[in-house]
């Protein structure tokens, strides 16, 4: 299992943030628990690379090479600040950025920070569609914390751990089995097309 690649990107604009935070802290659950590596995007230092081109054949290197580590994945972690009712616009133009077919079959942790606990809605409204166009597999655990479950920028809610908790243990189970399928939907496509 050593060789996955886990990405998580935080699709905040500002720093410090809860969502950066929230992303950081589903990332060293899976470091401690399944022991994989992983390496943390996070917009409010990225975007602005992204934001240089509207295409990705516009993308600069460091542009390019945000993009190929999101596709070249074999885990993602999502987050997003909830923003008028859906998911920030630096992680939508990050994803209009990612080929349609670089997904496929790969497992995808959902997260998101908001004020009330309405903006949960986000999650199964807006990210969870969203990886179903990628064919991706968001994993049935989300991960939604309110402002008030943080202390400054630490989560301080016992709820939003167990949570945590429960979506690595998703993870865990279906890793083993997410680049088989990852290979079987790819070719399944190339037939399609062919």
């Amino acid at each position: 299992m050593a060789e996955l690649r886990i990405i998580g990107i935080s699709g905040n604009v500002k720093a410090p943030s809860r969502t950066s935070a929230l992303v950081a802290s589903v990332l060293r659950r899976i470091e401690s628990e399944l022991g994989l590596p992983a390496r943390h995007i996070d917009l409010a230092v990225s975007a602005p690379a992204l934001f240089r081109a509207l295409r990705a054949d516009q993308l600069d290197e460091e542009g390019a090479e945000i993009v190929r580590a999101v596709e070249s994945a074999d885990v993602l972690v999502v987050g997003s600040p909830v923003y008028r009712a859906s998911y920030s616009g630096a992680l939508k133009h990050l994803f209009d950025l990612v080929h349609y077919e670089s997904l496929i079959g790969k497992p995808v942790i959902l997260a998101a920070t908001g004020g009330t606990p309405l903006h949960g809605l986000m999650i199964d409204h807006q990210l969870r569609p969203l990886f179903s166009f990628f064919k991706a597999l968001p994993l049935p655990t989300s991960v939604y914390a309110l402002e008030s479950e943080f202390d400054s920028y630490a989560i301080a809610s016992s709820d939003i751990q167990k949570r945590i908790r429960a979506a690595v243990r998703e993870l865990e189970l279906i890793v083993p089995h997410a680049r088989t399928l990852a290979l079987a939907r790819t070719e399944e496509q190339s037939r399609l097309t062919a």
